[in-house]
């Protein structure tokens, strides 16, 4: 289905009146696209879901935000012209209380299904030591001795061509054995959980604060057959739970990891080993740090592009 892309230019006090006009008139998503809240997510003190921007971006912020809305090519025509006209009269009651920016708009048609598309054209079977990541929708014949994870991923993190997720997929293949509990915090797509319990693993927890993610992850242990031995829960880390993890693997960024570090290892058994990835070189000592202070060494480390893996224990 073709859609219109309306953009206005405005302020981040009138970006939320904008996309509130913006949704009278359409049920296919309004975004607001502004860097001041990305700054203020990385100023806030109580919580911290951003690690690596660009410095530049903040000395360059502006009070310039975006507002998109998408509206069905038939009937867009009349739907803009009533929108504008809606947030004009907005501008015009404010009575200069509030400033609205310039208001500039700009129109594109899109695909709604392109991006969709364009994922499925360029995902392909990846191999990890003895896992290989296919894409559900492509036929693979496995060697005997591979295992191969099928993957719908469109909606969350975690296909395996990222440095982040390989590195966590072929470091596990050290460690899991027939007896192993994994837990897989921030699953997003559950890939981890999933190619644990095809290399053979007993169990595999997996947790993550995205619903989205949650779906995702169900769907797909689904989809490999694992579901018996895999547990999906929309959870932070494993609040107010007992299960004690053979192996645990978070690949997540460097703040959130470090977040994380007085939370984690009372999930790990004693002679478990600690999975971290997606840490950039600048965050490598403070992750490092973070994690020796709650009682746990470095038994390996590898990096793969600017990307770098640890592994953990417990100290001695």
């Amino acid at each position: 289905m073709k859609y219109i892309e309306l953009t206005v230019h405005t302020t981040t006090e009138a970006s939320e009146i904008v996309a509130d006009i913006m949704w009278n008139y359409t049920d296919f998503g309004v975004t607001i696209c502004d860097i001041n809240d990305i700054i203020a997510l990385q100023k806030s003190k109580e919580t911290t879901y951003w690690d690596y921007m660009d410095d530049e971006l903040t000395q360059n912020a502006s009070s310039d935000a975006l507002v998109k809305c998408y509206l069905e090519e038939d009937s867009a025509g009349e739907l803009v012209r009533s929108i504008l006209l809606d947030i004009a009269l907005a501008k015009e009651n404010a009575g200069g209380a509030i400033a609205f920016g310039t208001l500039e708009d700009t129109k594109r048609q899109v695909d709604g299904d392109d991006w969709i598309d364009v994922w499925k054209k360029h995902f392909r079977p990846i191999r990890l030591g003895r896992i290989v990541v296919v894409p559900e929708w492509i036929e693979y014949q496995p060697a005997k001795e591979e295992r191969v994870v099928l993957l719908d991923s469109n909606m969350a993190f975690g296909t395996g061509e990222h440095e982040t997720t390989s590195s966590c997929v072929e470091l596990m293949q050290e460690y899991v054995t027939e007896a192993s509990v994994c837990i897989d915090v921030g699953c997003g797509s559950g890939i981890l959980g999933i190619s644990a319990v095809k290399l053979g693993a007993a169990k595999a927890y997996l947790t993550d604060i995205d619903e989205v993610a949650v779906t995702s992850a169900l769907h797909n242990a689904k989809l490999n057959g694992v579901e018996q031995k895999t547990v999906v829960a929309h959870s932070n880390l494993l609040d107010d739970t007992e299960i004690q993890g053979d192996i645990m693997l978070a690949n997540i960024t460097g703040e959130i990891l470090v977040m994380l570090a007085p939370s984690i290892p009372k999930n790990l058994k004693k002679d478990g080993v600690l999975i971290l990835s997606g840490i950039i070189e600048s965050r490598l000592e403070m992750v490092k740090t973070a994690y020796a202070a709650v009682g746990m060494q470095v038994i390996k480390e590898r990096r793969k592009g600017e990307w770098f893996a640890l592994v953990l224990k417990h100290k001695e």
